[in-house]
């Protein structure tokens, strides 16, 4: 006598088990994309404040030119009167849009002018 148990159900039970699992992870990853993002642009947009300083123009403003749209709204600008450096830190955004902000990435960046 051969007992057979029907598994038609099973694979549907763990995608639904494994299902949380997979999102959290997707969140993750894109959340880490975001910080690159933030990350990078910051970098940019420091150069181009170091390069706006060291010709007498506005850092903040070069800084915002060079910003997606997105990071503009926590945008800081610090640019020292004795040297070329500006730093530059913006808020990291959230994936979940309107929980908030996660946190801050900063770059410096100097452009030593030409006399």
């Amino acid at each position: 006598m051969t007992v057979r148990s029907d598994q038609r159900g099973q694979a549907a039970v763990e995608l639904v088990a494994i299902l949380p699992l997979l999102v959290a992870l997707f969140f993750g990853l894109w959340q880490v994309t975001l910080l690159g993002h933030a990350s990078w642009s910051a970098a940019a947009a420091a150069r181009a404040a170091a390069r706006a300083q060291a010709l007498g123009l506005d850092p903040r403003a070069a800084a915002r030119a060079h910003l997606p749209l997105g990071l503009e709204r926590g945008l800081r600008v610090r640019a020292s009167d004795d040297s070329e450096a500006v730093t530059v830190s913006v808020s990291v955004p959230s994936v979940l849009g309107g929980a908030g902000r996660l946190g801050r990435v900063s770059s410096r960046a100097a452009f030593a002018g030409q006399r």
